[in-house]
């Protein structure tokens, strides 16, 4: 058996045993959602980085730093930065006023189905945006490793764990899983960034200097190669007429997303206390910080050590990689044919390079290392996914409006369950078809779905008094609904129709929304549907439970404990 296969044997094997620890302990919703709040605030500032440093930044960022440089390491920062806003507005008050869901914010001020059927369904559709992307990085890395196992079975196998993780161990199981690969990941980081520093002799300049003489290309709109520049300048990926308003857009989502991801907020009702959920998000903000600033070292170090042309194998670009990577057997004969036309556009598998640069400084072991603390982050971060739209579901959706909130405890759960499987199989089966986008740039689409459809309202919610049920559903639905329907016709999905006529009937139409990230719009779209809802409407309950929410908020009278 090979050295990957090995260390992912015992990885999983270690996590099966907490899960059956776990599962003994699952005896009400309770502990299935919030593991009876026993979980310090040392303890889940370690989850919630291991919840956060997913795929997405270890094997995505890692590979847009190599391809795009300082615009890549914008992925970066906005990660980074979003904690204040976490810290800042929503750990403390969702604390005190929530018991396992966003919607039981909202319902303390708004009683109604409608409230809490619209904050279910902004959860479930953003945790399956979010696992996507989670999957798909399990299947590039597992791929790349075991090339006997297809990327679909890779999928498939990471999707079989997720969900015996959360189905039998629950909340427990997913918080221990969080720490335990948060600790992996910071570590095989910190080794691999040392290697990095190490082969330059341990000098940040002779690094740099190395860096800026890596350079990109810079094309058009119709592909063309317009100019060329280091990786340490900006405009290699954010460039031409709509860049800065896409780095823009990119910013937004990323910063205020953090504060409305349902699975970083249900962390905050794990712990026992406010004061716990604070110390939760220090201890997370001094462990994400220290993970980014080494990723620069990830992709620099991929991009100079690796080499660009050496990440990954040259596929086409555009929208017939999608058609490519599902239609395999006809790929050959549509590679020959767009290559000779000349209409090939070579895109490297910019999801691999932290794994290639494991390999090259450290030979087969160190991969086998890296990418079994890989596969550790994709399994621990998929579990709070999944625990988080099962929640939605049957907490939210069964137990408060099918059941009137009269619903018997074992039979939540079992719900709960049932609902893990099913977004579990979706998942896969979108994972699937979305094979070939960047994992980052996956998630950047998932922070702005959040940003959009949920942080407006959680903030109104706390802030205003007047914010009403008209204004949540306005806010919410419009958010949701314009952040997916931009993405859908934008460059990120649509692609751009190439002039060859033989695949013409392949590829979708040219983009009519120009941003990859639609944040820009979508978010002030939410805010201002919320506001002109609110205006539209008057509901004197909702103003009468503000005093009783911004006590309580602050205070942590009369919160869950």
């Amino acid at each position: 058996m090979s050295p990957v296969l090995v260390m992912f044997v015992i990885f999983v094997l270690f996590t099966l045993v907490i899960t059956a620890w776990a599962s003994a302990r699952i005896k009400s919703p309770r502990a299935f959602y919030s593991a009876n709040r026993s979980i310090s605030g040392f303890q889940n500032g370690w989850a919630i980085a291991g919840d956060y440093m997913s795929a997405a930044s270890f094997l995505g960022i890692a590979g847009l730093i190599a391809f795009f440089g300082f615009d890549g390491f914008m992925y970066s920062v906005g990660w980074l930065v979003a904690y204040l806003t976490v810290l800042l507005l929503v750990a403390e008050p969702l604390r005190n006023t929530g018991k396992y869901t966003m919607a039981d914010v909202l319902s303390f001020r708004m009683h109604g189905r409608g409230v809490r059927a619209v904050a279910a369904i902004s959860t479930l559709v953003i945790t399956l945006f979010y696992m996507i992307a989670q999957m798909v990085g399990a299947g590039v890395l597992i791929n790349q490793l075991v090339p006997n196992l297809s990327f679909d079975a890779a999928i498939i196998v990471v999707g079989a764990l997720m969900l015996f993780y959360v189905i039998f161990g629950g909340m427990i199981a997913t918080t221990w899983v969080q720490i335990i690969k948060a600790v992996l990941l910071l570590g095989a980081t910190i080794v691999l960034s040392f290697l990095v520093l190490a082969h330059f002799g341990f000098s940040l300049g002779n690094f740099f200097t190395a860096v800026s003489k890596i350079h990109g290309t810079v094309k058009d709109a119709a592909g063309h190669i317009i100019a060329t520049k280091s990786l340490l300048q900006p405009g290699l990926r954010y460039n031409g007429h709509w860049g800065p308003l896409d780095l823009i857009s990119l910013g937004l989502a990323l910063v205020l997303g953090t504060a409305g991801l349902p699975h970083i907020l249900m962390r905050f009702y794990t712990v026992p206390s406010a004061k716990a959920a604070r110390t939760s998000v220090a201890w997370a903000m001094i462990l994400i910080g220290a993970f980014y600033v080494m990723t620069t070292f990830l992709g620099f170090g991929a991009a100079t050590i690796v080499g660009k042309d050496n990440i990954g194998a040259h596929i086409t670009g555009g929208a017939a990689i999608r058609y490519i990577t599902t239609h395999p057997k006809e790929a050959p004969a549509l590679n020959a044919k767009l290559k000779r036309d000349g209409f090939i556009v070579p895109v490297k598998n910019n999801n691999a390079s932290a794994l290639l640069l494991a390999q090259s400084l450290g030979g087969e072991l160190f991969l086998a290392f890296i990418a079994a603390v890989a596969f550790a982050t994709i399994l621990a971060v998929v579990a709070g996914l999944t625990i988080a739209a099962s929640s939605a579901f049957a907490h939210d959706i069964w137990l408060n409006i099918v059941r009137g909130g009269t619903g018997h405890e074992r039979e939540q759960v079992r719900v709960a369950r049932l609902t893990a499987a099913g977004i579990g199989v979706l998942a896969i089966l979108l994972a699937i078809g979305l094979k070939s986008l960047n994992v980052a740039f996956l998630v950047g689409l998932a922070f702005a779905v959040a940003a959009s459809a949920n942080v407006p309202v959680i903030l109104l919610t706390l802030m205003w008094k007047r914010f009403n049920r008209t204004g949540s559903i306005a806010g919410m639905l419009t958010g949701l609904i314009s952040s997916l329907v931009l993405i859908a016709i934008s460059p990120a999905v649509m692609g751009i129709d190439p002039p060859e006529a033989a695949v013409r009937h392949l590829i979708q139409a040219a983009p009519l929304f120009p941003l990859e990230n639609p944040g820009l719009v979508s978010i002030p779209l939410g805010f201002l549907a919320a506001i002109l809802g609110t205006f539209l409407a008057k509901d004197a309950e909702a103003e009468g439970n503000f005093a009783q929410l911004t006590v309580r908020a602050n205070t942590g009278l009369g919160a869950e404990v």
